[in-house]
């Protein structure tokens, strides 16, 4: 059970393993059950079985060293009443060891119980950080961010304290079980007093526990409400300002976050009585203890010293009688901290035989919009709903919300939509790091985390691309200039000055071209780019759209862009319209054939035409319709 002889090096072995605290994080946290709230909570206990024994032997040891200090006093005031000088000393000797163990146990059982406390929420927090990163963009459409981010804050600290107060709690029943049995045994009298009341002590908060623990999941929705509204004021911030609108959300969250107090008063009224309870049934036990114990003594029937021991005890078991409430609060506040959890973990991509091996090339083929993006070639993509162009650019990345469901053992999701195939083998039945580096997808709208500047770039990647020929190609030589001048060295290097969160100190369009030229260093075979030159001027996205297409000459990359100016430089042009490829071909042969491009890249719904010498009759030359667009 515990490792090694507990004497000696054994002794001390085992105590620098439990004052050691694991090395974080964990190698593999695990396969959590997901099926339900109790059940991980289970499983988080299971897994931490050889700490939860350390603290359930410290636990013991403390509580039964207090439980001990009855027994000495009521030894010391029966050798005073005695006048036996030997019995002091041994009451004395006796004292002072059990202070010693009391002290040392105590120590030892707080590291202990933190020590789980912090495993298993670094295990909940990995756990959560693997499913992000597998999910990625999908996890947010099937949970609110707001509530992701009170999972992994709030959330993991609850769970925690039940996992870590479950052996404290333990060692207190314990220790109940053995005062009750050792007061029957020394004074049966006063001993069968306490026996009989401490079950319906220890039992008293029952009646409360449905109503405190619905009390307690209203207030930890009415928290995580109020948690998404923040979070989405504070991402949305730019546009309420500009629209004029962060009062009236403001407004909204004062109110949100009133509730959350009504909520959390109303909650802590509950507890309050149970804390009342928990004090008020143990002084009715004392009081009858000290009038029936009095009335033995009186007549004789009982020693003072006995009485003294008797109450004394029954004092002490105060302590871990409050361990009830306290395994009751932690887990009426971590079972649904856990059930969100589970919601969050629960999620997963559609189980397939994954394809070992190595990484497929080839063509990128949609088959449910009938997209064809050639090996080697530069495809843009013109989609009149940028909606849709969104969608469509994370299925290709195989981040579709089809390809995400919700585990549910009696209703499984139906068969999500065929995958998209990369040389012919589906997506989804690639190991997701396989699939990743296949495809890689940058979004409309990019996070640059805060760092230098080297470390923003120092990414995964193949190697043959080079931190100058991204910065280069992404036309980012205004971003290093003014870098260079923000930057802490003395000779202005760029790559060492520092970018704040999410890249608040730059642009709109020196933090799109940061996050291409970043993309671009990975240089994976198929790259998606949705609006990749949106945020700049038409000067600087004809150059960037020129740097990327040399840089990415022989390799797969897909642009979903309306701008005249890339679309004539992609070797092929797919338009898509009701979700499904329309028509393909060059850009000019496109505007030339086909009304609805002609529509989507030059804004133009009218059937005019300009005619002038030099010009195509119907729709003028390209310069033209790009002077237009």
């Amino acid at each position: 059970m515990f490792p090694g002889p507990l004497a000696g090096p054994g002794l001390f072995r085992f105590l620098w393993d439990v004052m050691h605290i694991r090395d974080l994080p964990y190698p593999d946290p695990g396969d959590p059950d997901v099926r339900s709230g109790p059940r991980f909570l289970y499983w988080l206990g299971r897994n931490q079985l050889r700490g939860q024994l350390k603290s359930l032997f410290w636990g013991l040891l403390h509580q039964c060293s207090i439980a001990g200090y009855p027994l000495t006093v009521g030894l010391a005031v029966q050798a005073i009443i005695d006048r036996s000088g030997g019995r002091i000393a041994l009451a004395g000797g006796l004292t002072g060891l059990l202070g010693v163990l009391t002290a040392v146990s105590d120590t030892m059982l707080h590291r202990s119980a933190i020590t789980n406390w912090i495993t298993a929420a670094a295990r909940v927090q990995q756990l959560l950080s693997r499913k992000t990163a597998e999910l990625g963009s999908a996890l947010t459409r099937r949970v609110a961010a707001g509530e992701v981010v009170a999972v992994s804050t709030g959330d993991v600290e609850k769970i925690g304290w039940f996992v870590e107060s479950l052996s404290r709690f333990l060692a207190a029943a314990a220790v109940l079980v053995v005062v009750s049995v050792g007061l029957l045994l020394y004074l049966p009298s006063l001993g069968i007093l306490v026996a009989i009341a401490m079950p319906f002590l220890a039992l008293s908060v029952l009646p409360l526990l449905p109503r405190a623990t619905r009390r307690a999941d209203a207030q930890r929705e009415k928290a995580g409400k109020a948690t998404e509204l923040a979070s989405d004021t504070v991402a949305g911030l730019r546009v309420l300002r500009g629209i004029g609108g962060e009062d009236l959300f403001l407004d909204r969250y004062r109110r949100a976050s009133q509730e959350v107090r009504k909520a959390a008063v109303h909650n802590a009224r509950m507890w309050s009585l149970i804390s009342a309870v928990q004090v008020l049934l143990p002084g009715v036990l004392l009081l009858a203890l000290v009038v029936y114990g009095a009335s033995l003594a009186r007549d004789g029937k009982i020693e003072v010293g006995q009485l003294v021991t008797v109450y004394s005890a029954a004092t002490l078991t105060l302590f871990p009688l409050r361990h009830f409430e306290e395994i009751a609060m932690a887990y009426s506040f971590s079972r649904p901290s856990a059930q969100r959890a589970v919601r969050v973990l629960s999620l997963s991509r559609t189980t397939r035989a994954a394809t070992a091996g190595t990484v497929p090339t080839g063509d990128l083929y949609d088959p449910v919009t009938g997209l064809l993006a050639p090996q080697g070639l530069f495809t843009a993509v013109v989609c009149g709903d940028p909606d849709e162009a969104g969608r469509l650019a994370e299925r290709l990345g195989g981040h579709a919300q089809p390809e995400v469901r919700e585990e549910e053992a009696d209703a499984p999701d139906a068969p999500g939509q065929p995958s998209v195939l990369l040389g012919g083998v589906p997506l989804d039945e690639l190991e997701l790091d396989a699939a990743r580096t296949a495809v890689l997808v940058q979004d409309k709208d990019p996070v640059l985390l805060s760092g230098t500047l080297r470390e923003l770039l120092d990414v995964p990647s193949s190697g043959r691309v080079t931190a100058g020929a991204a910065l280069s190609a992404a036309q980012c030589d205004d971003v290093l200039a003014a870098l260079a001048q923000a930057s802490p060295g003395p000779g202005g290097e760029p790559l060492d000055t520092r970018i704040t969160e999410r890249g608040r100190s730059l642009s709109g369009g020196q933090r799109q071209r940061l996050a291409l030229a970043r993309s671009l260093i990975t240089d994976p075979d198929t790259l998606v780019l949705d609006e990749p030159t949106s945020a700049v001027d038409s000067h600087t996205e004809a150059r960037v759209a020129a740097g990327v297409k040399a840089l990415r000459t022989s390799r797969t990359t897909v642009a979903f862009s309306s701008s005249p100016l890339l679309l004539d430089l992609a070797d092929r042009v797919a338009l898509v319209h009701g979700g499904t490829v329309v028509a393909a071909g060059t850009h000019r042969e496109l505007l030339r054939t086909e009304e609805r491009y002609r529509d989507v890249v030059t804004r133009d719904t009218g059937d005019e035409t300009v005619a002038a010498p030099g010009r195509n009759e119907e729709i003028g030359t390209n310069e033209e319709i790009e002077e237009r667009a």
